[in-house]
């Protein structure tokens, strides 16, 4: 190949790069078959919008009013054990009830209902209420994902569906600021695992392959929106990434629930999740708000089919934005319309990917 059309070939995916980086274009996300808006130049807007409170930086170890703490009583009355790591319990306002009465069936296709039960709990992470997961050690980490994997074993065998997830941080809904997430077993199948469901089963169908086995292949011989990896895991903002920050966690081999991960790679997991929250929270220096949760093939009948579609994942939606104050808003035409986001997902994982992965933290 000639010198000139060499450069001419370089100048041309120079500029077809420049374009996807700074102009408005579509993104496809094969796990909702949906497409999402990205429109990068939209940072360069002032900001004359909402400014929220910074998270609040001392937290007290142990609060004799906190519900959560080790030792306290709770709304209903019970009291907490002095539980020195991951404490378990009932969650005493219930959105799923096992006893919940059937609404009965409806004929007419505009008002319809289905009977919904369930069970929901409650895990703290930790018996301390400053120590985050990234301030936590790593063997502490492996306790939190041990007991996960132990309650989608335990729920799973009944219910459908076991939904893992952690709510961090006031701006998003959190109400206290112990380290802890939730446990929601149902007796359905909710819509976005449904969704996911029916979208990874397609991919599989006509590919011969799990959807997000190949993606991770994919992303790591890329590089471009990877933000931490190891031998056994990796985490990438992903392609379609709606929140600003959002990112995928993915496992390396082919794994359908979290209770079906090796010694090796639930230490795995601990190290790259403290990673990735470490960056989190270096990234605009603060505790890092988000909404993050685990998929897995479902549980409770579905343990006698074949889900080869499915591959385990992790999705981490923080809302922040420009600052550790100013988040981005779903509103208006994300609401009515599709969803979008203002920088492009590789400008998010280079950021992210070029913090630093140590933080002075909490002598434990």
């Amino acid at each position: 190949m000639c010198v000139c059309v060499l450069l001419h070939c370089l100048v041309t995916f120079y500029h077809l790069s420049c374009v996807t980086l700074e102009h408005q274009h579509l993104r496809y996300n094969p796990l909702r078959d949906s497409w999402v808006l990205v429109s990068a130049h939209r940072m360069k807007r002032p900001w004359a919008g909402q400014v929220e409170r910074p998270p609040e930086e001392h937290i007290p170890r142990y609060d004799p009013n906190n519900p959560l703490c080790p030792g306290n009583k709770r709304a209903n009355g019970e009291g907490n054990p002095d539980y020195d790591s991951t404490f378990v319990f009932e969650n005493d306002f219930p959105a799923l009830q096992p006893d919940a009465p059937d609404p009965g069936s409806e004929q007419d296709p505009l008002f319809q209902s289905k009977a919904a039960r369930g069970v929901c709990k409650v895990m703290c992470f930790h018996p301390w209420s400053d120590v985050t997961l990234p301030l936590m050690k790593k063997e502490e980490v492996v306790k939190v994902i041990d007991k996960w994997a132990e309650l989608v074993e335990e729920l799973g065998t009944i219910y459908p569906w076991v939904q893992i997830f952690e709510n961090k941080g006031a701006m998003m809904g959190c109400s206290n600021p112990h380290p802890h997430c939730q446990v929601w077993a149902s007796n359905f199948l909710p819509n976005e695992p449904a969704l996911s469901d029916r979208c990874q089963r397609a991919y599989y169908q006509k590919h011969g392959e799990p959807m997000l086995l190949q993606y991770a292949k994919r992303e790591a011989e890329k590089k471009e929106r990877v933000v931490v990896e190891s031998s056994d895991w990796l985490a990438v903002v992903p392609y379609w990434a709606t929140w600003p920050y959002q990112t995928l966690l993915l496992p390396r081999r082919h794994v359908l629930r979290i209770s079906d991960l090796t010694t090796e790679e639930r230490e795995g997991l601990a190290a790259i999740m403290k990673r990735l929250l470490t960056k989190y929270d270096n990234l605009f220096e603060v505790s890092f708000p988000y909404s993050m949760g685990w998929h897995g093939a479902p549980t409770g009948p579905y343990l006698k089919e074949d889900n080869s579609h499915w591959q385990l994942h992790a999705h981490y939606y923080p809302p922040l934005l420009r600052s550790a104050t100013v988040k981005k808003f779903m509103v208006g035409y994300e609401m009515l319309a599709q969803e979008q986001r203002d920088l492009t997902p590789e400008q998010a994982a280079e950021k992210l990917r070029n913090l630093p992965e140590d933080k002075k933290g909490i002598e434990l």
